[in-house]
């Protein structure tokens, strides 16, 4: 695959700009979201049955192409949850309608409220400091994304596994190749926001990878800078589009097939994030191979 640094994107309005910052938030919402229109199609036929808290979602994605109104809605995320339970709570019977798991629905939705308080909670610590570097836990960054794939797993309702170990793996099961390995081996010093251009990527990966593919996601520190790339087998990019997918709201021509819950805006945050680091961002990619996504991010002083 031929390589291609990405310099420089069109500019994003103020708008776009707080939707990328909130990017995050959208793909959380945007799953919480379809599990309440299926779960009232499932029940009765009615993808509107669960009105208020569907308007609750759409009100926080609303919001989050204005920053003040967004972090507003950061801060209230339990306000979303509170709705969301009372109106499933005035649905007594729905448990049992047939065809129901109400097990996993449940699951479901617990899943993404947990995960949306975690983001809520990180979007707010970022906001008042958003040239930070902070520290972390090499086993707690680890199992923050084995959570991540713990949930992208469950979301699919048994389509597929997201697995570990090649030789554990089946036709429809994901085999994921993570590592991270920095100097000390316990903790890295990096910018917060960098984790959530990492899920980004990963998750990327995935969605353009059909099941049975191989994904490979590696961090790596040294004295001078951080590095992080993301490789999969999936169906790839065009090499006329390389440049031009990393435009704001922007895919491929060639996976208009593909469900997506996102907003396009994951490549765009990935390379501003790494420009606003004052790192260097490359993308390669041939249909039909996979594609490679890599960044580098000089540490503060190296």
């Amino acid at each position: 695959m031929t390589e291609l640094e990405i310099t420089d994107i069109p500019p994003l309005s103020a708008g776009e700009q707080s939707l990328l910052d909130f990017h995050t938030v959208v793909n959380v919402i945007n799953v919480l979201h379809i599990e309440l229109v299926m779960l009232g199609l499932t029940i009765a036929d009615n993808d509107r049955l669960l009105g208020r808290s569907l308007a609750a979602c759409e009100a926080v994605v609303e919001s989050l192409s204005n920053r003040e109104r967004a972090l507003e809605q950061a801060a209230r995320v339990d306000e979303l949850e509170r709705t969301v339970e009372h109106e499933l709570a005035g649905l007594p019977d729905w448990a049992a309608t047939p065809g129901t798991d109400a097990t996993t629905t449940l699951a479901n939705l617990r899943t993404v409220f947990a995960i949306l308080k975690v983001r809520a909670r990180e979007l707010l610590a970022r906001a008042a400091s958003p040239e930070r570097w902070e520290e972390f836990e090499v086993e707690r960054l680890r199992a923050s994304f084995t959570a991540v794939f713990a949930a992208i797993e469950q979301n699919s309702k048994g389509r597929y596994r997201i697995l570990y170990n090649a030789a554990q793996q089946g036709s429809s099961d994901y085999y994921v190749d993570f590592k991270i390995e920095v100097i000390d081996g316990r903790r890295v010093v990096m910018p917060p926001v960098l984790q959530d251009v990492m899920r980004d990527l990963i998750a990327n990966a995935r969605k353009y990878t059909a099941p049975g593919g191989h994904i490979t996601a590696a961090f790596y520190e040294d004295a001078t800078a951080i590095r992080f790339v993301v490789r999969d087998d999936g169906r790839g990019i065009p090499a006329a589009e390389l440049e031009k997918v990393v435009s704001f709201g922007m895919r491929a021509s060639n996976v208009g097939d593909v469900r997506t819950l996102g907003g396009g805006f994951g490549l765009t945050k990935a390379f501003l994030v790494t420009k606003q680091f004052g790192g260097r961002f490359w993308i390669a990619s041939t249909p039909g191979v996979g594609t490679q996504v890599r960044l580098w991010i000089p540490r503060p002083g190296g």
